[in-house]
C-alpha cells in the first residue's frame, strides 16, 4: 500500500516489483532464506520516494517510512542504496550491498 500511495507510473511499480523479487531470490541462494521476505520488502521499497521526489531520492524516504513507524532496519537498508550518490548512510549488512550492486 505504501508503495502505491507514492507511484503511479506503470515503470516505478514493475521496476519495484523486479527488485522485490530478485531480492527475494538472493536472499534464498546466498543462504537468507529466512530473512527472503524481509529482503524483498527493501527491494519493493527501494525507490519509494523517486518518483515524487527524485531531486530527493533516499532522503525523503526516511520521513515517509518514519511516519509509518517502519522499523529502522528496513529503513536503513532502503536509504543505503544511495550511498555515495544522496546520502552518506553506507550499506553494512550483505543484503544492502547486494540491493546497493
Amino acid at each position: 500500500a505504501l508503495l502505491t500511495k507514492y507511484n503511479k507510473d506503470h515503470f516505478h511499480l514493475k521496476h519495484a516489483v523486479t527488485v522485490e523479487g530478485t531480492m527475494r531470490w538472493f536472499a534464498n541462494d546466498l543462504g537468507f532464506g529466512d530473512e527472503a521476505d524481509f529482503w524483498a520488502t527493501v527491494g519493493l521499497l527501494h525507490d519509494l520516494d523517486f518518483e515524487q521526489w527524485p531531486d530527493e531520492h533516499c532522503i525523503k524516504v526516511q520521513e515517509l517510512m518514519k511516519e509509518e513507524d517502519y522499523d529502522p532496519r528496513l529503513i536503513h537498508a532502503v536509504v543505503s542504496h544511495g550511498y555515495n550518490l544522496t546520502v552518506d548512510v553506507a550499506p553494512e549488512q550483505l543484503m544492502e550491498k547486494v540491493l546497493y550492486a
